[in-house]
């Protein structure tokens, strides 16, 4: 799965929408007035760090278990530590790459999502770098 554009958070101003308290039936409808309680900026839920927050829109197929599709837009927190089992934006010989990442003893993995990749084996000396950890996926719902 690679990258093919970078955008930055653009700060400034809010853009609030209204926010239903009640959970929303896949079933039977509800009279939807009754729940309409607060407005809900999207910007302060899934950005902790804007200055160190990109959207990213990534081509590929190997995360599709993960649920990230070819075209869909990822959240990427560069302020975030990548732990064990989570998905991160890597840079690797220059190119990027998103993979779910594993540190072992003697080496890194990056793990695609898609059986029909192969893991990746770094070792510590390894031309690579995690640029930032994926904190929220965007697609569209089909």
């Amino acid at each position: 799965m690679k990258l093919t554009e970078i955008f930055q958070i653009k700060e400034g101003k809010k853009f609030s929408l209204p926010f239903f308290l009640a959970n929303v039936p896949a079933g039977f409808p509800t009279p939807a007035e009754d729940y309409i309680d607060k407005t809900l900026d999207l910007n302060e839920l899934l950005i902790a760090h804007p200055a160190a927050t990109f959207f990213v829109r990534v081509a590929g197929d190997s995360m599709q278990g993960a649920g990230i599709s070819s075209g869909d837009i990822l959240i990427v927190d560069r302020a975030l530590e990548a732990v064990n089992g989570k998905i991160v934006v890597a840079i690797i010989n220059g190119e990027f790459t998103v993979k779910r990442i594993q540190f072992c003893p003697e080496k890194i993995l990056l793990i695609p999502e898609n059986l029909n990749y192969p893991i990746l084996e770094l070792s510590p000396e390894s031309d690579f770098q995690v640029w930032g950890v994926v904190t929220y996926v965007i697609h569209q719902a089909k």
